[in-house]
């Protein structure tokens, strides 16, 4: 007894908005004569969660039911059907099941997100790929002046260094990655179809992650001037790349301006003195050794969000958002979001809207971000009022999951429910990610190899074979990460090949004259066809059942592109009838217009398939449907 999937029985596709009208169709089986829909608010924006409604649908001459309404407050709210059978019995009907239940059998809810307003996401953002760069290892030139503690290395291809055992990591060893080898690296970007460059922290720190800010006002010595940096964002826009900065804002160095516990800095800081102006800042509980810190380490305090000195060095005149944001700046990512108080993080993107509503503003949030709970609250982020974008890290975990041989159905479960969630703008805005500085790197995750201490990781290189077959795996994801939903994230040198297991494995050097030229070819294919496809890959998603591949198609005005990936270690031969016309109707009502296909054109090859076609093992084709007429 199917009921529709929430895309074709809900509108708006995604989230809806409070006090406007949200649309749902269900489909009922025969004995069924009257629908409900009952709604009840788990989270709130404003206040506590209203009370829950119940609200009958009308019948349609089709058999189906359909209701149009308005929710009055912003929030999360949950929903199922409720049918009363011929003999006044209720059938519950609920997410993720064919069938119903009767009377006490509980059955999951939808989501449906209601934004208190909707948050216009700059179209930029929405397009091309963001490239993450951490700073010290992606090209260095010139002049490397060193003024640190730890050392800087001589070779560039050496292995970053590890801890000891029984010793403490310090991340004070260093390459000098810099502004100026950034620059000169910018037109090989642009031919990745690059559109954003991600920067890990450029201020000054005294780690080679600057994780542990010492001054937000002062570009790192070692990473260039401000002068150099200007020039970066102004060759980087010279080329269409706007630059995203990364804003570190729940903690500062320990060896900082502000805490200055070493005494490296001519302020009286905060572990010196209660008199200092910065004292207020931080959080002691028995001074000054005793200090509260992110996850324990000692060397970035955790910052009160609320001392005043510390709001107006972020947001006030002449501070850290007005002076960056003024120079050319585009984007902020705000590191670990969720440990900054919901008002702090409202404030903050405000202000960085201040300087246009082109800005972008992402998120660093792990799961889910409309259902997030932080330190037993819920956060906003996608009520209309903060975030732009999140780092996908959801769509990563199904991405590699499927491309190591997993469950077509497991990933379009994993992919839908954010897609259900997440207002429409936003999804299209998600940073999809395979890897970044916090995750070991995608090659490697791929290849299913795990020595067993950080010694062997730190030494260890894929064989000939595990290369091979990682690599035919990791072009598989980087494709779905390129075309689904959202905006793809590349972490440097994953387009090149470069291993490495969890951090600081993963934040080697790129290897400049040694690259995967396979690798590079396939990633510069997918940039292009994000920049001929820009406004199919901003249409909504779809995904069609098959019994061994992954099928999915985005459609929009435009035209519709149709995926179809396959996880297996074995070619597939595939007839168009398996799957295009259900899927091409799924598509017509979606679009609310007539959708046929005279064929399905290889966006590679550019040949033409109409009756049946083969899927390469561990592979994808991607088709753009040529539309009849």
């Amino acid at each position: 007894m199917p009921i529709f999937h929430p895309f074709t029985s809900k509108r708006p596709y995604g989230a809806s908005v409070a006090g406007e009208p949200t649309y749902v169709r269900f489909c009922a089986p025969d004995e069924v004569r009257r629908v409900f829909i009952v709604l009840r608010q788990e989270f709130c924006v404003d206040g506590e969660a209203g009370e829950p409604l119940r609200l009958e649908l009308d019948p349609l001459d089709s058999g189906e039911f359909a209701l149009s309404f308005t929710l009055p407050s912003a929030g999360i709210w949950k929903y199922r059907f409720e049918g009363e059978l011929e003999n006044g019995d209720l059938a519950f009907y609920g997410r993720g099941t064919d069938g119903y239940a009767i009377r006490g059998d509980w059955l999951p809810e939808w989501q449906l997100t209601v934004q208190k307003c909707a948050r216009k996401v700059p179209n930029w953002a929405k397009q091309g790929v963001i490239y993450q760069i951490f700073a010290d290892r992606f090209c260095r030139t010139g002049e490397t002046p060193f003024d640190k503690e730890g050392r800087l290395h001589v070779y560039w291809n050496d292995r970053p260094d590890i801890a000891e055992p029984d010793k403490e990591y310090r991340a004070d060893d260093f390459f000098g990655g810099n502004a100026m080898g950034i620059i000169s690296r910018l037109d090989y970007l642009c031919s990745l179809g690059v559109s954003c460059i991600y920067l890990s922290p450029v201020f000054e720190s005294s780690s080679n992650h600057r994780y542990d800010v010492a001054d937000y006002l002062k570009i790192d010595s070692l990473f260039g001037s401000e002068e150099e940096f200007r020039l970066l964002i102004q060759e980087a826009n010279r080329r269409g790349i706007n630059i995203m900065l990364d804003g570190v804002f729940n903690h500062t160095g320990a060896d900082s301006v502000y805490f200055n516990k070493y005494g490296n800095y001519p302020s009286l800081g905060a572990y010196q003195s209660k008199q200092s102006p910065y004292f207020d800042w931080y959080y002691f509980s028995d001074y000054p050794v005793g200090y509260h810190c992110w996850w324990g380490s000692t060397v970035v305090p955790t910052v009160n969000k609320s001392a005043q000195g510390f709001r107006e060095l972020i947001l006030g005149e002449g501070g850290v958002i007005d002076k960056w944001s003024s120079m050319g700046v585009k984007g902020w990512r705000l590191d670990v979001v969720d440990e900054l108080p919901s008002d702090f993080t409202t404030a903050l993107c405000r202000r960085i809207r201040d300087f246009g509503e082109d800005m972008f503003v992402v998120g660093e949030v792990w799961e889910d971000a409309t259902v997030k709970i932080a330190y037993g609250q819920w956060r906003p982020y996608f009520m209309g009022e903060q975030l732009d974008s999140v780092m996908n890290y959801p769509f990563k975990d199904a991405i590699l999951a499927y491309a190591r041989g997993g469950d077509a159905a497991a990933f379009a479960e994993a992919v839908t429910l954010v897609a259900e969630h997440y207002p429409f703008d936003n999804l299209c805005a998600l940073m999809n990610l395979v890897g970044s500085h916090d995750t070991v790197r995608a090659i490697t995750a791929l290849s299913g190899a795990s020595p067993a201490t950080k010694r062997e990781r730190a030494e260890f290189k894929l064989s000939d074979e595990q290369y091979a077959t990682a690599r035919k795996r990791l072009m598989l994801a980087s494709t779905l990460q390129y075309l689904l939903p959202g905006v793809p994230c590349l972490y440097y040198g994953d387009e090149a090949g470069m291993q490495g297991f969890e951090d600081p494995l993963n934040r080697g050097t790129y290897p400049w004259g040694s690259e995967d030229e396979t690798l590079i070819a396939h990633y510069a294919r997918l940039g292009e066809i994000r920049g001929r496809y820009a406004d199919v890959l901003q249409g909504k998603l779809l995904f069609a059942k098959h019994a061994s591949l992954l099928i999915f198609a985005r459609a929009s005005e435009k035209g519709v592109l149709i995926i179809i990936a396959n996880s297996a270690d074995r070619d597939v031969r595939v007839e168009t009838e398996e799957f295009l016309p259900s899927l091409l109707k799924e598509c017509s009502e979606l679009l609310d217009r007539k959708v046929c296909a005279e064929g399905l054109k290889d966006v590679f090859s550019g040949k033409t398939v109409t009756k049946r076609f083969t899927v390469p093992e561990v592979g994808a084709r991607v088709f753009l449907v040529i539309p009849r007429g």
